[in-house]
């Protein structure tokens, strides 16, 4: 996904006045001990999800957001060295590839759920393979599932599959009406496979489960929080984590003992950084406004309704709070040295 415009002079002063009031949170540093990495593959530029490994300790599975190809890379968090590249075959050509998880069938799932066009593509696809038992360039055939949306196309960047049940879940992305999807509870290659809006959620770019199953982790560009996870929904407002800031944040995943969250974001020589998961929900659990989010619309009364007070979507900024970090990363990531160059010499 590009969403970064060019810097200008203009921006340079919105940027000075964003960073005067962006929270602490936001410019959380990686946690001292933590085994955060930093991707040193030059291929890949656009790491758009982040899936731990289940066979192999260290390793996280990613890929490039498009124009790549059908490939995923597993890279050691040792190192930050890619260690095996899949090549996907049986499969079409990857339109916008956003997200990536691994099932409790041993199985990587990859999300072909982005969509630039502003959610009007009339399907989106999910791929499937074995995760490699080897470390290795290797070449498989992948699953393809057809993908649709029971109220209509969405913009999506996050696919998450709970590690109990199976199930496949996607979160759209939306500043006002982003929603939490629940696939069938088989895939089915055959035809296709409607998912249906569960609950309402803040603006969404990746989730993933805690390995245990009983916790949610959305990131939004700015900020992320987690929920318990009941009875196949989000239960309570969540709990917020100091999600770092990153200029294009695009992924999370739980490390394998399920104690870290580890974000990422694109970009080339991406850093991948390491904070501790929220141990418990004790924050959310005494405020009265802690109910489970609600299906579309029912938070507000109708869908597409503006975040209330006590939303997990109006407590995190949404769009609002994205646009936001696209300015500030933008102006510091691209534009610094262009607008120094430019600036007026004595």
């Amino acid at each position: 996904m590009r969403l970064l415009p060019r810097p200008s002079a203009a921006l340079a002063v919105t940027v000075v006045t964003a960073l005067a009031v962006l929270p602490t949170a936001a410019l959380a540093a990686e946690t001292p001990g933590a085994a955060g990495f930093t991707i040193t593959d030059p291929r890949i530029r656009e790491s758009s999800g982040l899936a731990a490994s289940r066979l192999h300790p260290g390793v996280y599975w990613t890929h490039n957001d498009s124009d790549d190809g059908p490939y995923v890379y597993g890279v050691d968090a040792a190192t930050g060295k890619t260690v095996a590249r899949v090549t996907l075959t049986g499969i079409g050509t990857p339109r916008d590839v956003e997200a990536i998880s691994v099932g409790p069938d041993g199985q990587l799932y990859v999300g072909d759920i982005g969509d630039n066009r502003d959610g009007t593509w009339d399907h989106v696809w999910v791929y499937r393979f074995p995760e490699p038992k080897r470390l290795a360039d290797t070449t498989v055939k992948a699953e393809q599932f057809t993908v649709t949306y029971a109220d209509g196309p969405r913009d999506a960047e996050a696919l998450m599959v709970h590690p109990v049940t199976g199930r496949v879940y996607i979160a759209s992305k939306h500043e006002r009406t982003a929603g939490l999807y629940e696939g069938p509870e088989r895939l089915s290659a055959a035809g296709t496979n409607v998912f249906r809006r569960v609950a309402d959620v803040p603006w969404v770019t990746d989730g993933a489960f805690s390995p245990d199953g009983g916790r949610l982790a959305l990131r939004g560009y700015f900020t992320a929080r987690t929920w318990p996870w009941k009875d196949g929904r989000p239960q309570g407002a969540g709990t917020r984590v100091s999600a770092p800031f990153q200029g294009q944040a695009e992924s999370v995943t739980y490390t394998a003992d399920g104690r870290t969250l580890m974000f990422g974001s694109e970009g080339a020589g991406s850093r991948v950084i390491a904070v501790p998961a929220t141990p418990d929900d004790s924050s959310s659990a005494a405020d009265p406004a802690a109910s489970a989010p609600a299906p579309s619309g029912a938070a507000s009364g109708r869908p597409g309704s503006p975040p209330q007070a006590g939303d997990p979507a109006g407590q995190d900024g949404g769009f609002t709070k994205g646009a936001l970090v696209l300015v500030v990363g933008t102006a510091l990531v691209f534009g610094a040295k262009r607008l120094l160059r430019r600036a007026p010499k004595d």
